[in-house]
């Protein structure tokens, strides 16, 4: 299965604009340019669509996770929080945190734990970023 969406950028790197388009129609249009992506303005980013990948992915991968456990979720509250960083080459995403809440009818802490840490290694988001992942997980 092959999912898509196109970008594109008018001008140079400091002073252009860009928008970036979902085939689903999620979004259209999505405006991003360099001062919201490696500055402080307000906006969108590339690392926020990662962001948005990644808590979407690992919340369905724990999900799954945790029903073969036979626990499960009432509800999986996710966030993931992506850090791009200046490095030698230019800029790189580094990290991208997770953190998570679940509400489980029948609680259990390890197996627990162990679907989530399966759930952050097995989700195919977290298998295409070529950085570090850190995980809080919490039950509700």
């Amino acid at each position: 299965m092959k999912r898509f969406a196109s970008a594109n950028w008018k001008g140079g790197l400091k002073g252009g604009q860009g928008t970036v388009t979902a085939a689903s129609g999620a979004f259209t249009n999505l405006p991003y340019n360099f001062v919201q992506r490696f500055e402080s303005g307000a906006g969108s980013s590339p690392e926020e669509l990662i962001a948005a990948a990644h808590a979407s992915c690992f919340a369905m991968a724990l999900s799954a996770e945790l029903e073969r456990a036979g626990l499960p979720p009432e509800n999986v509250d996710a966030k993931a929080t992506v850090t791009l960083d200046k490095v030698e080459s230019g800029f790189a995403v580094t990290s991208s945190h997770l953190e998570v809440v679940v509400k489980l009818s029948a609680p259990d802490q390890a197996k627990f734990e162990q679907a989530a840490n399966a759930a952050k290694a097995g989700c195919p988001i977290s298998k295409l970023l070529n950085a570090k992942i850190t995980l809080d997980a919490k039950l509700a």
